[in-house]
């Protein structure tokens, strides 16, 4: 649906600022939902009618209104949005302002949208749209604030490094060349030739043209130590060659990175260094370029051992206990108590791995910071909440109407919901604030009749499962895609419109299943996935191909009938 202009007039007596912008967005969104008269109408402003609208569903009212409050107190119809596409103000922002009752924006709040690896956090974006939902008294549901993955895991390495503490210089291998009798050179030479040979009255190392040539070798290597190695050098005349330790080129500062040797007296060269990551041996190496012959004498490596240790167990408490008070503070300084709904945790069940008891552990990681694995499984939950309530609490929030949801997939499956169960289970315990669940579904619709009929009892399961918690029960991803008889997907370019009904009855089937099943009191609400379709039939509205107009379609009548308990 193209963004219209409107007419707007003046009526009735002056009403509030705060009013007048209400009126102003709301109406901003009417376009994509009705051209009913009764809703385009209110005290200040009418909108016109929009001619996309087709039929038959032209006259049908925003989709939230047919919500039965009454009887469904607690009952709410979200929309995931980007925060960009919420920001611009324009069609898919109307869309969800007009049609439901609160938008979530997903990964898009959480740390690792916001604060990089020094710990700056840039909470514009979420200024902004906070500043707007407020002005027009519109909700937000909160995005995750402690997962495993879209983690700030930049500042997280940061605040976890290991520390830097003094070492001292280790004193390695020395070779003196005056102590090798004049000959061939035992050590090894890669390519090219070399040899023990009287110069400038000492014995000295002859690296001729074009070798490569270990000046000094066989002593153990460190990745992360730092190597000084020196040796002497003579020329007759101005020589260039490049220098390797352990695997790394080393540059120096001549052109392509050569080392440059003067000629006529015998010059200190310093190599500061590091071996290569995967090194088993300790050398240096002078690839000599085809300049002149290069002298070598006496060559020493010494190092400064690697000058970290890792944090003590205490100190990495200390350190994510820091990030959790320092994320909550600050998100929660910036919500200024106006979004009051979000997912405390998500997805924290791996289903991979398997307790002693049956049920499922918690994710953990050795590659990157896991909260879990600092605070300890147990104590996960509780920890995270307190310091996420009180930081609410801290800056204007109400107490009661603070709701922490834990996000989880695959519910379906019933070993996930028994493990996430157990799970909550013990944070209850333990004193953690857990209100609710928020099941992300993967739902489809199958035209082979025993598959949809498994589909919709792997739905009663995971509801009636959810209601047995006695938590506030959220289901989010609410998106149906479409298969045919042999289990192949349909697109929203092909299906016809006798499927896009049999989807739409799937999708009022899931939304009346669930006002029936959850208990009224403990409804959190649906939030959709999609609004309109993307390359799957995902959508309330169709996207008209040539104008890229949205078009209401019959998953659009099938949740106003559904919400209305038809």
């Amino acid at each position: 649906m193209r963004q219209k202009k409107f007419i707007a007039e003046k009526r009735r007596k002056k009403t509030s600022v705060k009013l007048l912008a209400t009126a102003f967005f709301i109406l901003l969104s009417s376009c994509f939902v009705s051209s009913c008269a009764d809703y385009n109408e209110t005290d200040d402003f009418t909108a016109q009618p929009d001619p996309a609208f087709v039929e038959p569903y032209k006259d049908l009212n925003p989709v939230k209104d047919y919500i039965n409050r009454e009887a469904y107190p607690n009952m709410s119809l979200g929309a995931l949005l980007k925060v960009v596409d919420f920001n611009k103000q324009e069609l898919a922002h109307a869309a969800a302002v007009t049609n439901f009752d609160n938008v979530a924006f997903g990964t898009s709040l959480m740390s690792g949208s916001i604060v990089n690896a020094k710990g700056v956090m840039n909470f514009l974006d979420m200024s902004d749209l906070l500043a707007h939902v407020e002005e027009i008294g519109y909700e937000v549901y909160g995005s995750p604030l402690f997962a495993n993955a879209n983690q700030a895991d930049e500042w997280l390495a940061t605040l976890t490094a290991p520390i830097e503490v003094p070492v001292d210089y280790v004193e390695g291998k020395t070779v003196n060349f005056n102590d090798m009798p004049v000959g061939n050179y035992t050590g090894t030479i890669e390519s090219g030739s070399a040899s023990i040979t009287k110069y400038d009255d000492q014995n000295t190392l002859k690296i001729n043209q074009r070798a490569k040539v270990r000046i000094i070798e066989g002593f153990d290597v460190d990745p992360l130590a730092k190597y000084t190695i020196v040796f002497w050098a003579k020329a007759d005349k101005e020589a260039s060659f490049y220098v390797n330790f352990s695997g790394n080129r080393i540059d120096g500062s001549g052109t392509d990175g050569k080392w440059i040797c003067k000629p006529g007296k015998w010059q200190k060269i310093v190599v500061e260094a590091q071996s290569a990551p995967d090194a088993t041996e300790g050398y240096l190496r002078i690839d000599n370029t085809p300049s002149a012959p290069v002298y070598i004498q006496k060559v020493e490596v010494g190092y400064y051992p690697d000058n970290h240790r890792p944090q003590t167990a205490q100190e990495l408490n200390d350190t994510i206990n820091y990030a959790i008070d320092t994320w909550c503070d600050k998100l929660m300084e910036i919500n200024a108590g106006r979004i009051k709904l979000f997912d405390l945790i998500d997805e924290p069940i791996d289903p991979s791995a398997e307790l002693e008891n049956g049920m499922l552990d918690l994710k953990h990681s050795t590659e990157k910071i896991f909260w879990q694995d600092i605070l300890g499984s147990a104590n996960y939950a509780p920890e995270v909440s307190k310091v996420a309530r009180a930081a609410f609490e801290k800056y204007g929030g109400v107490p009661e109407e603070l709701k922490f949801f834990i996000s989880e997939t695959g519910l379906e499956q019933q070993k996930v919901f028994e493990s996430l169960k157990y799970w909550i289970g013990i944070w209850d315990a333990n004193g953690a604030k857990i209100d609710g669940i928020n099941a992300k579904l993967n739902l489809t619709y199958s035209e082979n009749p025993a598959k949809q009929e498994a589909n919709k009892a792997s739905l009663d399961r995971l509801l009636a499962n959810l209601a047995s918690t006695g938590k506030l029960v959220r289901l989010s991803n609410f998106d149906i895609k479409y298969q045919d008889a042999a289990g192949a997907p349909v697109s929203a370019a092909a299906i016809t419109e006798a499927q896009r009904q049999q989807l739409a009855d799937y999708y009022g089937y899931v939304i009346k299943t669930y006002m029936n099943k959850i208990p009224h009191d403990k409804q959190a609400g649906i939030c959709k996935g999609n609004l309109a379709d993307t390359t799957d039939p995902v959508g309330l509205w169709s996207v008209d191909s040539k104008s890229k107009d949205w078009v209401r379609n019959a998953t659009y009548k099938a949740f106003c009938d559904a919400l209305s308990g038809q």
